[in-house]
């Protein structure tokens, strides 16, 4: 009989790692339950951003998942992949299909998405809810897992916001801050999956953006309308495929097709600065001068901090500027640059630097930023574990940890564990402690019991965010 192959993804009892296949034999006997939980364990940031779980409750494990089916399919796989078809709980899945309506018997609380804690902090909590299926609660710790990414990925633009308001703050306008950033990381990423949940996960702090996956993310699974914005913007095809000799009327072509609103031009496809100097500043410069909109210069190779701030000063010369109440220079309205290339965290604080430095104010520039926002970090920038911390065996309640003596870095929490606030601050805390618990239970029974929208998300990230201020402050 031929088994049915289900498509990537859709087969929940295959979103494991194989070794997980045969932990069901492993645990003590007469073990009825199981609890862990997930955290960032410190890192690049004193901080995360959470972000991105209810998505995958949704996807993968949200109603009927477990069928006779999947089982099948799982069980051939685990035969074929191990070598020994016994070494699959089919009995499990079974029970999970006839017994709990091929619903799963776990309950998951977490952190309100969009919260900002500090790390070594409990994030999520995993527990079966039937005592003949504590084997699924750290089967299903692959998946929860992977909210390390978008969480790392929010925390990472929430960190971007932070420098940015620093430096408006210092020297221009704070209220520019939300477009600062743009997303240009749609092609840098490994997958579309991963496009749609980074992206999302970046426009929970800022509302510029070129990848599309992440409305769509949005869109689907946190209520959003429309979460994030572009404008029309060149490439280097579509400048050079009119010849060197004919660069000018390239971007002529730019102002001529977008007469208003806001327009994005590559312009170092041959000589960034004669683009500056000779085409934006002198061709074309009453164009752009009586055009109802902002023509966006953009540099795109060469050091950045020395290029930006030498097209700035271009620019200046050509435009004209004025000094604001800070004292830096900002450019006629007309005009602003975007930087895209090399952009990450160390290098926008080295461009802002140099720029005020200089006396060039924030409010000139706008960052794309691709593969490093989106690809350029893994489970480790954050360093996310999810362990075991409770078992019940024989009807007793027993703490688990590890303490690796060759790591202490890597040592795990005992015992059942909240979140509680204490003195303004989050604190992790066994359940026994005084104090609320700030984990919600999110997921019972393959049911989905609180459903984020963007906009709780987003106001929870920036009252996060203006307290890490305070704090500094």
């Amino acid at each position: 009989m031929s088994v049915r192959r289900s498509e990537l993804g859709d087969n929940l009892l295959l979103l494991t790692d194989s070794y997980k296949i045969t932990h069901w034999q492993q645990y003590p006997p007469n073990t009825s339950n199981v609890y862990s939980y997930f955290e960032s364990r410190g890192g690049k940031f004193p901080e995360v951003l959470f972000f991105g779980l209810q998505y995958l409750l949704k996807r993968y494990l949200e109603g009927v998942v477990v069928t006779s089916e999947k089982i099948d399919e799982a069980e051939e796989i685990a035969r074929l992949h191990l070598g020994d078809g016994k070494l699959f709980n089919r009995a499990g899945w079974e029970y999970i299909r006839d017994h709990c309506g091929g619903r799963l018997p776990v309950s998951i609380k977490a952190v309100p998405e969009g919260t900002v804690v500090p790390t070594h902090n409990v994030l999520i909590t995993a527990e079966n809810t039937d005592p003949n299926c504590y084997w699924l609660t750290n089967y299903l710790e692959t998946l929860l897992v992977q909210t390390w990414y978008p969480t790392t990925v929010a925390t990472l633009s929430l960190n971007m916001k932070r420098q940015f308001l620093g430096f408006l703050n210092d020297t221009g306008d704070p209220s520019l801050v939300d477009f600062k950033l743009h997303d240009f990381g749609f092609r840098g990423v490994s997958s579309v999956e991963s496009a749609g949940m980074g992206g999302a996960a970046h426009l929970i702090n800022f509302k510029g953006t070129d990848t599309i996956a992440s409305l769509v993310f949005l869109r689907n699974y946190y209520h959003a309308d429309m979460p994030g914005f572009s404008i029309p913007a060149a490439e280097h095809s579509t400048i050079t495929s009119w010849g060197r000799e004919n660069e000018a009327k390239a971007m002529e072509n730019m102002l001529v097709k977008f007469p208003k609103g806001t327009v994005a031009v590559v312009s170092d496809s041959f000589n960034i600065f004669e683009a500056c100097r000779d085409i934006w500043g002198g061709r074309l410069k009453d164009r752009v001068v009586h055009r109802d909109g902002t023509v966006v210069v953009r540099p795109d190779s060469g050091d950045p901090p020395a290029v930006v701030v030498k097209v700035l000063d271009i620019l200046g010369e050509r435009f004209g500027y004025h000094v604001n109440e800070k004292g830096y220079k900002v450019l006629f309205d007309k005009v602003r640059v975007i930087q895209g290339d090399g952009v990450d965290y160390e290098m926008t604080n080295k461009i802002l630097s140099v720029m005020e430095a200089c006396g060039w104010s924030a409010d000139n520039i706008a960052f794309g930023m691709g593969g490093a926002l989106l690809q350029k970090l893994n489970r480790d920038t954050q360093k996310f574990a999810f362990k075991c911390s409770s078992v019940v065996v024989d009807g007793v309640e027993r703490d688990v940890y590890k303490q690796p003596v060759t790591d202490p870095g890597k040592n795990s929490k005992a015992g059942r564990l909240k979140l509680i606030v204490r003195d303004g601050g989050f604190e992790t805390v066994q359940q026994r402690a005084p104090g609320v618990d700030q984990l919600a239970e999110v997921f019972r029974d393959g049911k989905l019991l609180r459903d984020y929208t963007l906009d709780e998300v987003r106001l929870r990230a920036t009252e996060g965010l203006q307290k890490a201020i305070a704090n500094v402050r």
